[in-house]
C-alpha cells in the first residue's frame, strides 16, 4: 500500500509542469482622441529565437458580434495573423476574449496553461499587435527569459499600445 501511494505521489510531481511559472503581462491601451473611437484588437504572442510563433495566449475581438462577424476583422491583426491567427479555430477557449476599454490591463497565464506547461526553458519574445476599425496598428515586442526564474522586463507603444511590462511570477 505504501509503495502506491509513494508511486502515486512520485508520479504527481513529475506530472507538474517543469517550469511552473506564471506569465504576467500589463499593458497600456491609450486613450485617442479621435472623431470615430473603436477598442482595438489585440492578440498576444509568443514567438521564438527565430520569431516564428510558438502559440497564442490571447485574441481580444468583438466576440459579441451576431454569427461571429468579430472573426471577419481579425485579419486586420496582420502581424498575428500571418504567423498563427489564420490556422487557429476560434472562439478558442481559454484564449479568445472581448476587446478592453482603454487604460491598463493585466493579464495572467497561469502556469498550467497549455502553451506555458510545454514552452521549453529559453529566451523567447511577447508580441502585442492592436489594430483599431478606422485607426492605427501597432506590434510591440517584450523579450523575456523563460527559465522558471521571477523577472521582468519592458517595453512602449508608440499609438496604439503604451507602455508594457512582461513578468514571470513565482
Amino acid at each position: 500500500m505504501k509503495l502506491a501511494t509513494l508511486t502515486a505521489a512520485a508520479f504527481a510531481v513529475g506530472a507538474a509542469p517543469a517550469l511552473a511559472a506564471d506569465l504576467r503581462v500589463d499593458l497600456e491601451i491609450p486613450r485617442l482622441q479621435v472623431a470615430e473611437y473603436h477598442a482595438p484588437y489585440v492578440a498576444i504572442w509568443i514567438e521564438g529565437a527565430d520569431q516564428a510563433a510558438v502559440g497564442t495566449l490571447s485574441i481580444w475581438y468583438d466576440v459579441a458580434k451576431r454569427n461571429n462577424e468579430g472573426q471577419n476583422w481579425l485579419s486586420d491583426v496582420r502581424t498575428w495573423w500571418r504567423k498563427s491567427g489564420r490556422t487557429l479555430t476560434l472562439p478558442a477557449d481559454g484564449v479568445s476574449g472581448a476587446t478592453r476599454a482603454p487604460g491598463r490591463h493585466s493579464v495572467t497565464f497561469a502556469a498550467n496553461n497549455p502553451l506555458l506547461r510545454s514552452l521549453p526553458a529559453g529566451q523567447y519574445t511577447l508580441a502585442i499587435e492592436a489594430a483599431r476599425e478606422l485607426g492605427g496598428r501597432e506590434v510591440v515586442r517584450v523579450p523575456f527569459n523563460w527559465n522558471g526564474q521571477a523577472a521582468s522586463t519592458s517595453g512602449q507603444g508608440t499609438s496604439e499600445l503604451g507602455a508594457i511590462t512582461v513578468a514571470v511570477t513565482r
